[in-house]
């Protein structure tokens, strides 16, 4: 399996947790043919040296991948494309920034080749989904054709942040997910799920869809947790000044169950934090004098 990355713009976390996600790949790189990163900030990569194919993109790139519609997710499916375009050969796996392996990759493998698409994992049927953006998509979408798909009771909302994708078909795949996603923004569908969605349906049309969360996790909900271990274990790398093949090593005793990978915060804790914060601002007192 090839993987892919993609990350923009300068915010650290971004960088080190696709740098810590490559790291947990890299404990089985036996099974990984590559790795590539597309990103407008390379300098970021270079402690990985050969393991991964830093893939420079620029702003003006980007902006065409959004297309006429200008929806920034978009060139999410434009990376995977032209990633297929010049190397299709194997399978390959999207992930997001905020993910890791923590389990043998092989029987992943298998069904890879079996032609099984993975996604992260099945949020629910649309019709079914209870968010205020999810209702109203479903509003928006029912019974009507994308990309020559039509959006049924049965279509479900995966998570995108794995996007496991077999060998068989894979173009055929990832353009039909582009022209739904298209056709979405075409019809004026309300964006904030619309890539994830098209590709969701758009997999499951052409492969079938299974869940990726027994192999990899995904902490999006938790974010500052795991960024706050992370943390911990690069600063530990540089001032020890561990090899990458140590740091590789390293992975293997990390607990990966040690954190949470989500959360359940109520709303109502929410609203209280904000109302704290505006009503009782923390404001700076003092700073080093010239």
């Amino acid at each position: 399996m090839d993987l892919l990355f993609l990350t923009f713009g300068a915010n650290i976390k971004n960088h080190y947790q696709a740098n810590f996600c490559m790291l947990s790949f890299l404990q089985q790189r036996e099974q990984v043919n590559s790795i590539h990163m597309y990103t407008d900030h390379p300098e970021f990569y270079t402690h990985l040296g050969k393991f991964v194919n830093v893939v420079p993109v620029t702003e003006q790139l980007l902006q065409e991948w959004k297309g006429e519609h200008d929806f920034f997710w978009r060139v999410k499916i434009k990376a995977i494309e032209d990633f297929m375009l010049k190397n299709g050969r194997h399978p390959v796996v999207y992930l997001d920034t905020d993910t890791f392996l923590h389990h043998d990759l092989q029987s992943f493998q298998q069904l890879l080749a079996q032609g099984i698409a993975l996604m992260h994992e099945q949020e629910g049927k649309l019709s079914e989904l209870g968010s205020k953006t999810e209702k109203t998509m479903w509003s928006q979408v029912q019974h009507k054709a994308f990309g020559g798909v039509i959006i049924d009771n049965g279509s479900s909302m995966w998570n995108a942040g794995v996007v496991a994708i077999p060998a068989q078909k894979n173009l055929e795949a990832i353009r039909l997910a582009l022209q739904i996603c298209d056709d979405m923004c075409a019809a004026g569908v309300t964006r904030r799920l619309i890539e994830q969605f098209a590709i969701s349906v758009a997999l499951d049309k052409t492969y079938g869809l299974q869940a990726a969360s027994p192999w990899i996790g995904h902490y999006w909900s938790t974010k500052e947790d795991w960024n706050e271990a992370i943390t911990a274990f690069f600063l530990e790398s540089l001032l020890k000044s561990y090899t990458l093949e140590q740091d590789i090593r390293r992975m293997a005793s990390f607990d990966f169950r040690q954190l949470p990978i989500r959360k359940k915060v109520k709303n109502t804790r929410i609203r209280l934090l904000r109302l704290v914060d505006k009503f009782f601002p923390i404001r700076p007192v003092s700073f080093v004098e010239k």
